[in-house]
């Protein structure tokens, strides 16, 4: 969608309006046409720039583009991180995730897995906000009609977009792809949550709960269990209201 919004943004094309955007000493109707032939050139629907003077004068449709790619890499990257966390371990951490060994490990801890597909886009993402802050700066020279900083723009835009689409491609094909779910510590996890009392707290009250809370983890027993030893519901009712997959959805 980001991406989409950034074509858009850029699809309006300033030519026609000659040196300050009047369009002085050209067919009027020079601009349009240009941009219908470039739209069927490349495929891409270029329209003429409804206001010349504006899209002359400043270079904000490629400030907006710039920022959406770095919104992008930022996303990608906070996706980068979830399963890079998530497949910490496989037993001092979460270990919920096994991802694809795409290297043969580590050479001072052998059988270690280095989450290598999620380092590179957390090192594409430093880089193309690089490219962003470099953009903004040149999108800030413009000078009345004229702006100095096209070429550093063109050059980090277009290495952004490289640099993001590769990466994005890269990371698909050799983390995501062979990604798999480790059931059975999933359910460990989550059976062993605090956070398992939450869904209690309409059914017993918020105090009781959270006395049930404090005392598994006192007691290191789950919720499930020192909610059965206190009888706070029946068997039925306590495995309905912890039901993993009910708490993943509203009621």
């Amino acid at each position: 969608m980001r991406a989409t919004k950034a074509v858009r943004a850029l699809r309006e094309l300033p030519i026609g309006g000659t040196a300050v955007g009047s369009g002085i000493n050209t067919h009027h109707e020079f601009g349009a046409r240009m941009a219908s032939t470039l739209s069927t050139v490349t495929g891409i629907e270029f329209v003429e720039a409804a206001d010349h003077f504006e899209a002359q004068a400043a270079k904000d449709g490629v400030c907006e583009v710039s920022g959406q790619i770095k919104t992008i890499a930022i996303s990608l990257n906070k996706i980068g991180n979830d399963i890079r966390l998530l497949g910490s371990g496989p037993r001092c951490g979460i270990g919920e995730l096994s991802i694809p060994a795409t290297q043969p490990g580590s050479s001072i801890m052998p059988g270690k897995v280095n989450p290598v597909m999620s380092e590179m886009i957390a090192q594409v993402m430093a880089q193309v906000i690089g490219n962003d802050a470099a953009i903004t700066h040149a999108c800030r020279e413009s000078y009345f009609e004229l702006n100095i900083g096209m070429p550093v723009m063109t050059h980090n835009l277009l290495e952004s977009v490289r640099l993001l689409a590769a990466a994005a491609r890269v990371f698909a094909d050799r983390c995501v792809v062979g990604i798999a779910a480790n059931e059975d510590r999933c359910k460990e996890l989550i059976e062993g949550s605090l956070a398992m009392c939450t869904s209690l707290a309409p059914l017993i009250g918020y105090d009781r709960a959270a006395a049930i809370a404090k005392e598994a983890f006192r007691t290191g027993k789950t919720v499930r269990e020192v909610a059965r030893e206190q009888k706070a519901l029946t068997d039925e009712e306590l495995d309905n209201a912890l039901d993993p997959m009910s708490m993943t959805k509203p009621e």
